[in-house]
């Protein structure tokens, strides 16, 4: 493929040899810069280098447009720098993103709604990341679904660091592939070249797509494509999300020999490095993929894998930490979106015990009142209000235990039972996934 003609490879990709050399007239068409100007506020999103908001771009765009256009149909469009933002990783270290300025988040969301069509057709129907019509809910079911066929060992390969990995040259051959205009691909080279910023400095890159562009997530699916034909050619049973990518085989022996020969496939064709630490063949319930793991028995379900359990234990307890001084409204409003949105993304794992356990915050919460209540006056007040009788409401009011005691014990419990928080609005994880299963 890679050594054919721009019109045999324009002609594969369904468009003329005209339509691909006219690309960047359709990037800048007024519809398509509309539905990304579109897509760019509704993303929102910090400012980049230039302090521009997506507040101001609108307002930007009426001034300054017909020079940017003309810019980039006479391939003359330089990008600015990215700023550099680290961001924490749940299992230590940091995650280094690029955001792009806001016009420069634009044109890319405007390339990215012309080539995605013309890329889509090409990927595996094993990728489901950052696809129109795909999500992890798909992966993970498809991921059961080879456990439960017998394979019930998973080669899990971990690119290390690939979206700083990724050779610019490789990903442009990809890209020429199937576009033939040539402001296109310069455009994309300069996206992919363009300095990242910190603390006032740039440093020029040399390789690496940063995360934070609308378009790194297309680009990553055109580079691991390669990937994807190279497992498909091979029979192997597989599921990829981005940079995420298990295999699932019959045997560790099995399993030994895909993982030797696909790294040295990735090392060698893609320059990309698989990272041994985080690598490993291995029975798929020690393992997690999207936040998921599988469950040892021979009909096998999806189940929450525990370090997800564990992470989002410990957002809600940040949430919930004793001095904020909030009121329970308050925090049951900021913690509500949390809990929303972890169960609507594994709404797939039945998981009714370690829901229900979840659930349990209710005991922090009466933890957080107790604590806020400080006195013994107000709190047997506060409990007498709740409706326990007086000599009860004295006793456990200057009972002298501690406020994680007090919140577990039946004073607490009698008073702010769970009906309690459920008419405060709290959400339940259980009854919400039961009703996301019954309606999806």
């Amino acid at each position: 493929m890679a050594a054919l003609g721009v019109e045999a490879r324009t002609a594969a990709a369904g468009q003329t040899k005209s339509e691909s050399d006219l690309l960047m007239e359709r990037v800048v068409e007024g519809s398509n810069m509309r539905q990304a100007l579109k897509r760019v506020v509704q993303n929102r999103g910090s400012a980049g280098v230039d302090d521009l908001t997506v507040a101001e771009l609108e307002g930007w765009l009426k001034a300054h447009w017909p020079r940017v256009k003309e810019a980039l149909l006479g391939g003359g469009y330089m990008p600015q720098p990215v700023r550099r933002v680290d961001i924490p990783k749940p299992q230590g270290g940091v995650r280094t993103l690029g955001v792009p300025t806001v016009v420069d988040r634009l044109i890319q969301q405007a390339l990215h709604q012309v080539l995605q069509p013309i890329f889509e057709p090409t990927f595996s129907a094993s990728s489901y990341g950052f696809r129109p019509g795909r999500n992890a809910g798909q992966a993970v079911q498809a991921a059961a679904g080879y456990v439960r066929d017998g394979r019930r060992w998973v080669v899990d390969i971990d690119l290390e660091k690939f979206f700083d990995r990724v050779n610019h040259d490789l990903l442009m051959a990809r890209l020429a592939r199937r576009v033939g205009d040539r402001r296109v691909l310069k455009l994309i080279r300069r996206f992919l070249e363009a300095g990242i910023m910190a603390d006032g400095l740039t440093q020029p890159r040399t390789e690496g797509t940063p995360q934070g562009g609308p378009l790194s997530p297309l680009l990553s699916n055109v580079l691991l494509t390669d990937l994807d034909r190279e497992l498909e050619r091979r029979g192997l049973a597989f599921c990829r999300y981005a940079d995420d990518c298990n295999i699932y085989v019959r045997s560790a022996a099995a399993g030994q020999r895909v993982m030797a020969s696909i790294r040295a496939f990735l090392e060698n064709a893609l320059k990309l490095r698989v990272n041994p630490a985080k690598s490993a063949v291995e029975r798929p319930w020690h393992r997690k993929f999207l936040g998921y793991s599988v469950t040892v028995q021979r009909a096998t379900t999806l189940r929450i894998a525990p370090q997800s359990v564990t992470r989002l234990k410990e957002r809600v307890r940040q949430r919930l930490r004793p001095s904020s001084g909030r009121s329970l409204q308050h925090t049951i409003e900021d913690l509500n979106p949390l809990l929303r949105g972890w169960i609507g993304y594994f709404r797939h794992a039945p998981g009714a015990t370690v829901l229900d356990d979840l659930d349990k915050w209710r005991r922090r919460m009466r933890c957080l009142l107790w604590r806020q209540w400080k006195r013994p006056a107000t709190r047997r007040r506060r409990l007498l209000a709740l409706g326990l009788d007086a000599e009860r409401a004295w006793r456990s009011s200057v009972n002298g235990r501690g406020p994680w005691w007090n919140a577990g014990a039946s004073h607490m419990n009698h008073a702010l039972p769970t009906s309690y928080f459920t008419h405060m609005g709290l959400v339940s994880l259980l009854t919400t996934q039961r009703r996301l299963q019954r309606v999806s």
